[in-house]
């Protein structure tokens, strides 16, 4: 029988994941599909429930939007230590009873960085720019990939500090690179050779208090918003520096979910083409 999967989020009416999906299925051969889910804001485990227990084929696995992750990492019987460092799932599977919960943010962040946009984060300066969940998920995924230094910023300079610290204790994972912490103002003379952008400030189209010494020559300015232009966006490319938005990143994280779910690895390029178009 074909197996089902479904993204879970409030909205998500926008979601471009059922396309990506059903294109990584014809892509691929594999038999599925996959659909949204509008969840009440307290109904989540709800509708999960409801979701894996519904006639019409197995319930393969389901990605979680906001505002969920946090709940789904609390939902997960088991956790990948990706999942674990970032304090949230996004990907879902199900096997004999169990929920597997997994993060593949990290993962396509740096995909997306290494394929599309030909930026290898190894050896770099990298600052990420916010202390929130969105950061948070992408932390461990570039200190696996050995940055000459991460530096974390945001407008809670204790907050960023602290997940400074966290990610510097992180048991049982060996990195090169601890992360340090800096205020907006102790920005000042320091420049990166990639700066992400893990704020909610794109999408209240807020300007960020950031000196343009930031972007060194050559630099890449990472949005993880997409599908519109933001303050940082403009800032970076008046800096001179090569910018990008988070449409490669949503594909690429989607990839690593279906290869969580699949064991099949999807050819992404396409796919990008696609949604571009």
């Amino acid at each position: 029988m074909t197996d089902r999967y479904a993204v879970f989020g409030n909205p998500v009416g926008h979601s471009k994941s059922p396309r990506i999906h059903a294109l990584f299925a014809a892509q691929t051969g594999q038999d599925l599909s996959y659909q949204a889910v509008l969840a009440v804001k307290d109904g989540f485990p709800a509708a999960l429930q409801a979701f894996i227990a519904a006639a019409g084929g197995p319930a393969g696995g389901a990605n979680v939007t906001l505002p969920f992750k946090e709940e789904a990492f609390r939902l997960a019987t088991r956790r990948t230590p990706r999942a674990e460092a970032a304090g949230a799932v996004n990907t879902l599977s199900f096997e004999a009873g169990a929920i597997s919960g997994d993060n593949t943010d990290g993962a396509g962040l740096v995909q997306d960085l290494k394929n599309n946009l030909g930026c290898d984060p190894a050896g770099r300066r990298i600052l990420l720019l916010g202390a929130g969940g969105a950061a948070r998920g992408v932390i461990l995924p570039l200190l696996l990939e050995n940055p000459a230094e991460l530096v974390i910023t945001n407008r809670s300079e204790e907050a960023a500090a602290r997940l400074a610290l966290e990610f510097s204790r992180l048991p049982g994972c060996a990195v090169a690179v601890k992360p340090d912490a800096s205020s907006f103002p102790g920005l000042a003379g320091r420049a990166f050779d990639l700066v992400i952008n893990a704020t909610s400030a794109g999408l209240s189209g807020a300007v960020l208090p950031l000196p343009d010494s930031i972007f060194a020559p050559g630099c890449v300015a990472y949005e993880m918003v997409y599908g519109r232009q933001t303050p940082f966006m403009d800032q970076a490319h008046a800096a001179g520096a090569r910018v990008g938005d988070g449409l490669g990143m949503l594909v690429e994280q989607a990839a690593e979910a279906f290869f969580v779910w699949r064991g099949v690895r999807p050819q992404t390029a396409p796919v990008l083409a696609a949604l571009k178009e």
